[in-house]
């Protein structure tokens, strides 16, 4: 196992005892304690995937999130003291794929870090066969895992990228919002279906510049891709 993460907190008992569990898995880790090391060491070392909490001296860790995100690519976990949805969500909008609520269970937190790392393969590898998958003016390439609108490259998180895969891969299939979650995010997911929706929106924020053209909601049920 040769994937490396990035813990970010400013607590040193949690980043210890994370990355000890961590090790133990057979992960490389590295480890910051303030917002402005974060993104410094991120940059420097292109972790796999980063544990970053919010609430950080010198940069917050929405900036670090904002920062990160485009720059990388890579899956972000958010930890919060804060059980406002409001800030889970702001959190989404930056570019996490993920959050946990502290004081959180280090089996947990460790499921969902196994689930983010294996989830673009096993959303991918079977569609293999399609390498491109064209909508319209939308192209989706599986190998470089980039998206092209009229051309022009658009910027996905690991995530979102998973998300529109899976929708484009099966136009005008509907998807319920909990079977999102579990093939997107693959695991007993203990969020809700605003993480959906809300990774739902990003996309459409960044293809959908007229209207719900691509991406539909199904009232009640959840979302499909309409082929065009």
């Amino acid at each position: 196992m040769n994937e490396k993460i990035l813990v970010v907190d400013d607590e040193a008992s949690i980043v210890d005892l994370i990355k000890l569990e961590l090790e133990f898995e057979g992960y490389q880790v590295e480890t910051a304690s303030d917002g402005m090391e974060a993104v410094e060491k991120a940059l420097e070392i292109h972790p796999d995937l980063i544990v970053l909490d919010l609430m950080l001296p010198k940069k917050s860790g929405y900036d670090v999130c904002r920062e990160l995100s485009p720059q990388l690519g890579v899956p972000i976990i958010l930890l919060t003291a804060k059980t406002d949805i409001i800030d889970k969500v702001l959190g989404l909008e930056l570019g996490a794929d993920d959050y946990l609520t502290k004081p959180f269970d280090n089996r947990e937190l460790l499921a969902r870090i196994k689930a983010h790392l294996r989830r673009s393969n096993t959303i991918i590898e079977p569609q293999k066969q399609e390498s491109l998958l064209k909508n319209g003016d939308l192209c989706i390439y599986a190998d470089e895992r980039m998206v092209t609108l009229e051309g022009k490259e658009i910027h996905l998180t690991p995530k979102e990228f998973e998300l529109l895969f899976l929708l484009a891969s099966n136009l005008e299939q509907v998807f319920p919002r909990d079977t999102l979650l579990e093939k997107i995010w693959g695991y007993d997911y203990y969020g809700d279906t605003r993480t959906v929706d809300m990774h739902v929106q990003r996309i459409r924020r960044k293809i959908d510049t007229q209207g719900n053209k691509y991406i539909q909601t199904v009232f009640g049920i959840g979302y499909k891709m309409r082929k065009l």
